[in-house]
């Protein structure tokens, strides 16, 4: 009691002094791990830190020769700009219902999986199954495509030698826009569900083995086990990925809707990412696309905030 009240009583520069050499002792002592932690941050900061001035390209008239410092302020000029395109909506409406279609569909798959694969006791079966559901992540989209194309192609196509083979008609899946959603939808979930279930498996590896035990001797059977134990205990991690995945709501995937859209596809195909890529790289208008990605950037947090505070009111877990 009297430490505590004479380093109250202390002048608030004396405190101030002392809390400084303390943490400096304490980074000291853990200096290694400090250490550890260099690369990673001299990365953000580097690729991540240091390039956000770029988005005062989006408030200026960027010139080739002047360069960003040197071209002119603009004001809201570009955003006016996309907003009065008379497919601004559309690109918008787009680039939402496939994003909201992906986390509805998508976010769910990699928990399935994981509980599935938590399920199996066989090790023999177990691993290979794992490695397989992996590998589909480290496989580019334009592989993905091609693999697609080729199977799904009306003109030798498997698929559609097999529906011609039973008697029915063959069906261009690349020219309909009924099968857009589809392809889209199917192939974002078999590239990434294997590797997203990985922080499932983790975070059900990290239950208490005890917890099964007990639920055994209570009579708890495989799915009692899994509602009661395996998803509460997975609950925090569902709801952190989960506020994190609203912030990829305005953000519908560049690559994969670069090589799936077509003409005939077009309506419900073409979405922001694409349109920035032709505008900033295609049509050379560097300050018009970067003013369309912040407006993404600013929406997406916004879903981030408001996803966070829901999280906030109704469990324990949120982000800050």
């Amino acid at each position: 009691m009297k430490l505590m009240s004479a380093r109250n009583n202390l002048p608030v520069t004396d405190r101030s002094s002392r809390w400084v050499r303390e943490r400096i002792k304490s980074v000291w002592s853990h200096r290694m791990f400090y250490l550890f932690l260099l690369p990673g941050l001299a990365w953000f900061f580097i690729f991540s830190y240091i390039p956000l001035y770029g988005v005062t390209l989006a408030f200026k008239e960027y010139s080739f020769t002047k360069g960003i410092l040197g071209s002119p302020w603009v004001g809201l000029k570009y955003f006016e700009q996309f907003f009065h395109y008379y497919q601004a909506s559309d690109l918008i409406k787009n680039t939402v219902v496939i994003s909201l279609l992906k986390l509805l569909i998508g976010f769910p798959a990699p928990i399935i999986l994981a509980l599935m694969l938590n399920e199996v006791s066989k090790s023999w079966f177990k691993r290979p199954i794992q490695t397989i559901s992996y590998i589909p992540h480290f496989i580019s989209w334009v592989v993905v495509y091609t693999l697609l194309n080729r199977l799904l192609s009306p003109s030798g196509g498997p698929v559609n030698d097999m529906i011609e083979s039973f008697g029915g008609e063959k069906i261009f899946f690349f020219g309909e826009i009924d099968w857009f959603y589809p392809l889209i939808i199917v192939s974002f979930v078999w590239k990434d569900v294997g590797w997203n279930s990985i922080i499932y498996l983790a975070a059900i590896s990290g239950i208490d083995q005890q917890l099964y035990d007990a639920a055994k001797i209570d009579g708890a059977g495989r799915f009692k086990q899994m509602w009661h134990i395996t998803l509460p205990g997975i609950r925090d991690v569902f709801i952190l990925l989960f506020i994190l995945g609203t912030g990829s709501l305005m953000s519908a995937g560049y690559e994969q809707l670069l090589l799936f859209n077509n003409p005939a596809t077009a309506s419900i195909g073409n979405v922001l990412d694409t349109y920035v890529i032709n505008a900033g790289i295609k049509g050379g208008e560097m300050s018009y696309a970067t003013a369309i990605g912040f407006f993404q950037s600013v929406i997406a947090l916004i879903f981030i905030l408001t996803a966070n505070k829901i999280a906030k009111k109704v469990s324990s877990t949120h982000l800050f």
